[in-house]
């Protein structure tokens, strides 16, 4: 393997892992403040066909990315509601979530365009430009150091270095905030946190509504910078990914990092070398792309050892009077 299928490798790498990025750090706040998430998969794919359908009308990709987060807080809201308000069964709650956004998003992609449940394809300004960082064509032909600065850091959309920025911001804010510190406290023994005079009410919702967030922006790359537009079921599995990722990683912002530059890398590998042989016998395409779903599982399974979540996850809380 020469270093320009490298640094090919690693670039996809990067852009494969963001999307899954995102919802995994949405997932881990979400459960660090004491409420399951497993509505990501729903959250990403409205956020997806959202920020394509806008984009695309407005022809202006940034408003496709604030509309995609809105949409994404609004179905953040309607599990806030029926996990926290109402005290409902937060797994049948995140399961619903990912049923209405699968049906939801083909019925008004259908009625909107009438493409078959898909957008158009986004072009111009309707889609995520990819930045080019100072120097990068100066220092191309450098070795060692051009292909990694201008063909690995260089070249990506905004909601890349976003996505990998939020994960010291993640970290810092859940380790060295009061506000971390009072989230984390609701998730492992929310009775305590009510009893200092705290909301647990208030500060699950904050919970859920940062990791609304941070779907809508994986949602929005996915199908304005990862992608060209919206098709039907897009998001393919990622926000499961990203919630076994967040397992491996038990909950720790950095580990959640390495674990889906796992998947990406994989994901890349498996798009980059569709076409091999084995022992003279050619590997089916379908094979190939189904590979990182399976080794991601495998390795996941194999290494992830006791992997312990916070105490009071899933479970409603009751105010004692």
């Amino acid at each position: 393997m020469d270093i320009a299928t490298i640094v090919q490798v690693i670039d996809s790498t990067l852009r494969l892992a963001t999307p899954l990025l995102f919802a995994c750090l949405a997932g881990l706040i979400s459960e660090r403040a004491g409420v399951f998430d497993i509505g990501l998969e729903g959250k990403m794919l409205i956020a997806a066909f959202t920020a394509a359908a806008i984009a695309y009308v407005s022809a202006n990709v940034w408003i496709g990315v604030g509309a995609a987060v809105l949409a994404s807080m609004v179905l953040s809201l309607v599990h806030g509601v029926a996990s926290i308000t109402f005290r409902g069964n937060q797994l049948i709650a995140g399961v619903a979530i990912n049923f209405l956004a699968a049906g939801i998003t083909v019925v008004i992609a259908q009625n909107w365009f009438q493409l078959g449940g898909r957008t158009p394809s986004l072009t111009g300004d309707a889609r995520m430009a990819r930045l080019q960082l100072p120097f990068a064509d100066a220092v191309r032909d450098v070795p060692v150091l051009g292909p990694v600065y201008s063909g690995i850091l260089s070249g990506h959309g905004l909601l890349v270095y976003v996505a990998f920025l939020c994960v010291p911001l993640t970290w810092y804010m859940l380790f060295r905030t009061r506000l971390g510190l009072r989230m984390r406290a609701v998730g492992e023994n929310p009775a305590a946190v009510d009893t200092a005079g705290i909301s647990v009410v208030g500060l699950r919702y904050i919970g859920v509504a940062i990791g609304g967030v941070l779907c809508g922006l994986a949602g929005a790359y996915l199908a304005t910078g990862l992608s060209a537009g919206f098709v039907q079921e897009m998001t393919a599995g990622r926000g499961f990914i990203a919630l076994a990722a967040m397992i491996f990683a038990k909950w720790r912002p950095w580990h959640a990092m390495g674990a889906v530059l796992l998947f990406g890398f994989l994901e890349a590998v498996a798009n980059r070398f569709q076409n091999i042989e084995i022992l003279g016998v050619g590997v089916p395409v379908q094979a190939m792309q189904a590979l990182p779903y399976v080794l991601t599982v495998v390795i996941l399974a194999g290494f992830v050892g006791k992997a312990i979540p916070p105490r009071a996850v899933g479970t409603p809380y009751v105010k004692e009077h």
